[in-house]
């Protein structure tokens, strides 16, 4: 399941990939089966092994084109492990919401950047998250949990001030809301056959991809979308202008 947009990240074969907060590797493997040169990142000793399995279960398969790479490493979104301008692309997925000093990382992610690379951050949307808030406690404030809520605004100003150029965003994975707000209501280590029943039915929708689903995905995602996705670029001219300020609609995305 891909919250973030292929095309609109532009990720071509040859390209260097950093996947910063890889959970289980999803993003990466993507990265992977387009040819690229990829490096996934996380803090957690677990994901990391669990994508390094996968990413070579997947050359195994023969399904990474020739000349694409895959390396896996432990680190810190604040202290990358990476040099300078070393990168072409830099997707961060459902993770600067975890990090309490995310100016740190913002930081991190503008100086790997070669200048004209581009990066994708998502995090959870503002709208679908309060109300997961609202309902439930243990649903963020745990250990390693979710410290803030982003509005779309305030994701723009954090990339702009890091000296990025924020371009274009979308929202992803509405069907996905719905099934939140049921398990904060019911408790989210709950597992009720209500929840069973609509965590099928993702399932099912992730494997089957039926037209009914992906459209009324589609057509909710501006609505009520899990996920906030914004995309910028680094100049390739050093010293470039600031970037423009957030359209006032960011400010509820």
């Amino acid at each position: 399941m891909l919250t973030v947009d292929y095309d609109l990240l532009d990720v071509r074969p040859g390209m260097r990939v950093l996947d910063l907060g890889c959970g289980e590797g999803r993003h990466a493997f993507e990265a992977y089966r387009r040819g690229a040169a990829v490096l996934a990142v996380d803090w957690g000793q677990q994901e990391v092994a669990t994508t390094a399995e996968w990413l070579g279960a997947i050359a195994a398969a023969g399904e990474a084109p020739a000349g694409a790479s895959a390396a896996v490493a432990r680190g810190d979104l604040r202290a990358l492990p990476v040099p300078d301008a070393s990168v072409d692309r830099v997707i961060a997925s459902e993770v600067l919401e975890h990090i309490p000093d995310d100016r740190a990382a913002f930081a991190e992610i503008a100086r790997v950047l070669r200048p004209g690379g581009r990066v994708a951050v998502t995090v959870p949307r503002y709208g679908p998250e309060r109300i997961c808030w609202a309902l439930s406690d243990a649903y963020h404030a745990n250990e390693g949990g979710h410290v803030r809520i982003y509005r779309g605004d305030q994701l723009w100003e954090r990339l702009a001030a890091a000296g990025l150029q924020p371009t274009d965003t979308h929202h992803a994975h509405a069907l996905h809301a719905p099934y939140w707000w049921l398990k904060c209501a019911v408790g989210v280590d709950r597992d009720t056959a209500l929840t069973r029943a609509y965590h099928r039915l993702l399932v099912w929708d992730l494997v089957r991809r039926p037209w009914a689903t992906r459209t009324a995905e589609r057509l909710l995602d501006p609505l009520v979308g899990k996920s906030f996705v914004i995309y910028a670029d680094k100049p390739a001219v050093a010293g470039a202008g600031p970037a423009a300020d957030a359209p006032q609609a960011l400010a509820r995305a």
